[in-house]
């Protein structure tokens, strides 16, 4: 089958069975990220400063192996596709890698510990790259139809949306209904990886292959496979303001629980301002999907992140102490970071097949790859400058904050990630990838073939 401009609707039940890979990943991914350190800090009483130093060489590796695997899957060869391969291969080791985490053997101490909580992170990061990259990957593969891929990614996000707040919100009550607290752990491990499993054999299953989009497998070297897509102009648009974006955003989800706990007064209701928001993500994905319809996807983006950054940056003259504004303001900012969940997971697929003209390959696993590596820098620096600016401000824990203290938190919550995306918006505003031009190169490409 050609390739061919014309629109190219996927059916209803592919999008359904595609957006449960999404919860099953995002579920393991929010779990992690918020519970972890506290697991083995509070629960199995480990050294906190032996689990981070671990966690970062972990995440140090999960983004190398990015681009890696990447690089692996384009150059695949199996009768089930270059992507479903590792969904069919790895979904159940991932599991176990997930459910390993909340299993310490009580007997290990010393360098056996250290060993095992390392064995067990680089373990998950392992599986964690293989499955995302392949899923991920599927997206340009299922259609290449401008307007669908952000109808596919929508729904997709909707999967995304359901995994991260159960993440956030379900593990400390799962564990909760067992009887001692460190078997609670074990057995919501092991209850979330079985879900998690579970959920990417439906997409593995429910999503038919379609072999006429599939490339053959790649045959450039992996140094060259890499540089190469630095020669995509798209694309470094893309990595320039997604590594700004992802960096800005770190910080703002850094700093809320410190905004709301020492400038609001509102520590108790982290929590409810946490679901506020992601409840509102949720809500308003299809709504930048119909944007985006009647828009080119990178001024739409612009937009949203305008909005969302806007929302934060007015905390800045929040006077100390709690009120209702901070709900109304979450709510906006929700509203405008949903476009975030869709839009730039929607336009990376278009810059491959700039790719494609480039390179006459199908790369879309070392492009997953390569955004994967950026976005985990761009997160990691943010983490490293909060904590710097933090210290540089005087930030002593659980007392009342200084004025120069409440200061550095009030920057870094609100204007300071406000400014970086507001200078990075005319890549997103002048983006050149646009409905037409999309059309173009798919064009161009059916004359190839």
């Amino acid at each position: 089958m050609a390739i061919t401009a014309e629109r190219d609707r996927l059916s209803a039940s592919t999008k359904f069975f595609y957006l449960f890979g999404d919860i099953g990943i995002s579920l393991c991914l929010s779990t992690v990220a918020f519970f972890i350190l506290f697991f083995y800090a509070d629960v199995a009483r480990i050294d906190p400063a032996l689990v981070g130093t671990v966690l970062l060489l972990g995440k140090i590796w999960d983004a190398i192996s990015d681009p890696l695997f990447g690089w692996i899957s384009d150059r695949t060869r199996s009768r089930f596709g270059r992507r479903k391969f590792y969904l069919y291969l790895c979904a159940i080791p991932f599991g176990i890698s997930f459910a390993l985490l909340f299993m310490i053997p009580a007997q290990l101490s010393g360098p056996l510990l250290t060993g095992w909580i390392a064995f067990t992170f680089f373990l998950y990061f392992t599986f964690v790259t293989i499955i995302s990259v392949s899923y991920y990957s599927m997206t340009p593969e299922l259609t290449r139809d401008y307007d669908e891929r952000t109808s596919l990614t929508t729904v997709r996000m909707i999967g995304g949306t359901i995994g991260y707040m159960a993440g956030a919100a379900l593990p400390p009550v799962v564990a909760g209904l067992f009887i001692t607290e460190r078997i609670g752990w074990q057995m919501m491990g092991l209850i979330f990886a079985a879900f998690a499993v579970f959920c990417l054999y439906l997409t593995a299953f429910g999503v038919k292959r379609r072999k006429e989009l599939e490339g053959a497998p790649s045959k450039l070297p992996p140094l060259k496979s890499i540089l190469t897509c630095f020669r995509n102009r798209p694309f470094n648009y893309l990595l320039i303001q997604g590594g700004i974006t992802g960096m800005s955003f770190m910080l703002v989800m850094s700093y809320m629980p410190f905004m709301l706990t020492y400038q609001l007064n509102m520590k108790d209701q982290i929590p409810l301002v946490m679901a506020l928001l992601l409840i509102t993500i949720g809500v308003f994905l299809f709504f930048w999907k119909w944007l985006t319809d009647r828009w080119a996807k990178g001024p739409t983006y612009a937009l949203g992140l305008f909005i969302a950054f806007g929302a934060t940056a007015s905390t800045f003259f929040l006077p100390q102490g709690g009120g209702i504004l901070i709900y109304v303001i979450i709510f906006i900012a929700g509203f405008g970071f949903s476009a975030q969940w869709v839009l730039p997971w929607s336009i990376l697929p278009d810059v491959i097949e700039y790719d494609e003209l480039l390179t006459g390959e199908r790369r879309e696993g070392m492009y997953y790859g390569v955004r994967g590596f950026i976005g985990k820098l761009s997160d990691a620096l943010g983490l490293f400058v909060a904590g710097w600016v933090l210290d540089l401000f005087g930030y002593v824990p659980d007392v009342a904050q200084s004025a120069r203290a409440l200061l550095g938190i009030r920057l870094f919550f609100g204007p300071v990630p406000a400014l970086l995306v507001l200078l990075s918006l005319p890549l997103l505003i002048w983006f050149p990838i646009t409905r037409q031009t999309h059309r173009e190169v798919i064009n161009r490409l059916t004359r190839q073939t």
